[in-house]
């Protein structure tokens, strides 16, 4: 029977990978973020903290908490269009994520000059990829980990899905994936999951993105974010917070 390692591995992303003349000049990067969370953790605090959220300001749990229609006040968030009633959403939204017992690593990609500096870059998604999985790896093996961990992604259409399998593969067909007592198993989720960890990695990739295009913005979401990225000999550069080129 096969033993399972005690953490879960949430995957989302800020930003478009695509490159060539597609670039957007406001967010030229690519952010691929990797949540790591013990399960007990993710069944005893992060699921009941993110149902009473919701419980709270819709009812009910059946919405998806996404960055993205949040901070344009779209779908089941255009109650947050009046500027009092959104500033207390955010506040405790932020104050949730905070009280999260959660890794985080970010791989934010500048594909600008990523084009520039290669005749043939590899695409953004695949780069991350790569960077983001050896860090869990390296994470998982500094605490103890020997067994089978699941990756989570979101689902994004079949041939991207083929793709990213091919690609997660090959990356875990190499070292220091093949010498590792730790295995990593990539597991789709669909379009409309009620993912908790798929949602906490949503809402935390775009605050590191902007607080990498933009370090002297203040921004109260990545001052609480921050303090979660993983650390390797006291620095989360290079580790928790990986940026290319």
């Amino acid at each position: 029977m096969t033993t399972f390692s005690d953490y879960l591995i949430f995957v989302d992303e800020s930003g478009s990978p695509r490159m060539g003349g597609d670039i957007d000049q406001q967010y030229p990067i690519f952010v691929l973020a990797f949540l790591l969370v013990k399960k007990t953790d993710y069944a005893q605090v992060i699921n009941p903290a993110v149902s009473a959220f919701k419980f709270k300001h819709f009812g009910h749990d059946q919405v998806i908490l996404h960055e993205r229609e949040i901070r344009k006040d779209v779908g089941a968030f255009k109650f947050l269009k009046t500027p009092q009633i959104k500033q207390a959403f955010l506040d405790e939204l932020t104050e949730m994520i905070a009280a999260m017992p959660v890794q985080l690593c970010c791989v934010v990609i500048d594909k600008a000059k990523h084009q520039a500096k290669y005749r043939t870059p590899v695409h953004p998604y695949h780069l991350g990829l790569q960077f983001g999985l050896e860090r869990v790896l390296g994470f998982l093996e500094k605490n103890g980990e020997q067994h089978m961990a699941h990756v989570i992604v979101e689902c994004r259409g079949k041939t991207e899905d083929d793709d990213l399998e091919l690609e997660f593969r090959r990356i875990c067909d190499a070292v220091p994936f093949t010498t590792s007592k730790v295995k990593l198993e990539v597991v789709f989720a669909d379009k409309k999951s009620n993912s908790a960890g798929l949602q906490l990695a949503d809402l935390m990739a775009r605050p590191i993105g902007i607080s990498v295009l933009k370090p002297d913005q203040p921004n109260r979401a990545v001052d609480v974010i921050r303090p979660k990225l993983m650390v390797m000999n006291g620095k989360t550069t290079g580790w928790g917070l990986k940026c290319f080129p």
